[in-house]
């Protein structure tokens, strides 16, 4: 069988350890009731082969590329029905399974992060991620409060879920190799994900925040601040790197308070 040509416009870096994409599978754990899994950009396969053993998953596969998915249905025919031929990012997440499901996947670097944000976007439907990132962003992603990596992508993924930094891949196991080392992580989405605060205004007070990280909140905050936050606060005098999110959400309301 004629294997994919990869595509640079695509990111698309193809695996080539099977040890490693069993255990990124196998980081996929499922409860009893919440089995449905989709699985971004499979290109040729190699998580699908582990995932598709796997009894009790209902499993579908979401491609953008149609070299791909021309291979997979070849290669995996009892899946045909279950293969989506489109954009993940711009796929009615609602209408693949009719359900709450998990997602899985060796995620091309150049759209990682706005993955990321849809998964939050549709929490009510994600409850859990399993994946590859460039091991930068992997880490930016778990790292707790005060640590170097921590940013906004930290904040406003941790706001809705419990991230772990699960191992490290090296470049020569890819195809072509990236210049770069990648990072599996899993999402769990926790049982509250309600943010208690208005969340447009939680994303500007972060954002905001973060665009001048080694001020501290007193001045990076200033175009936000009204009368209703003390100047002499404690936490205004806090950088945003030191903060949880938990922080964030009730700074957020002393901003912007609840009507």
């Amino acid at each position: 069988m004629q294997k994919v040509r990869p595509k640079k416009f695509l990111g698309q870096h193809f695996l080539t350890d099977m040890d490693i994409a069993r255990q990124i599978t196998e980081a996929m754990v499922f409860t009893d009731d919440e089995n449905c899994l989709l699985e971004i950009g499979p290109g040729m396969g190699v998580l699908t082969n582990f995932l598709f053993s796997r009894k009790g998953i209902r499993l579908k596969l979401i491609e953008i590329d149609r070299e791909s998915v021309e291979y997979l249905k070849k290669n995996f025919p009892s899946l045909i029905d279950d293969i989506v031929s489109g954009d993940f990012l711009h796929t009615d997440l609602s209408s693949i399974f009719g359900r709450p499901f998990s997602i899985i996947g060796n995620f091309p670097y150049n759209i990682s992060s706005q993955i990321l944000f849809r998964a939050i976007e549709n929490r009510d439907l994600v409850l859990s991620l399993v994946g590859m990132f460039q091991k930068e962003v992997a880490m930016r992603i778990c790292s707790p409060p005060g640590k170097k990596d921590y940013g906004i992508l930290s904040v406003f993924v941790q706001a809705f879920f419990h991230a772990e930094y699960l191992f490290t891949v090296d470049e020569h196991v890819f195809h072509p190799p990236p210049k770069v080392k990648s990072g599996v992580i899993r999402l769990t989405r926790k049982k509250d994900y309600s943010l208690g605060a208005d969340e447009k205004h939680f994303f500007r007070v972060v954002k905001t925040a973060f665009n001048q990280r080694r001020k501290t909140m007193r001045n990076s905050l200033k175009p936000l601040l009204t009368e209703s936050v003390k100047p002499e606060m404690s936490i205004l005098s806090r950088r945003p790197e030191e903060l949880g999110f938990q922080e964030f959400v009730e700074l957020t309301n002393l901003l912007f308070p609840p009507d």
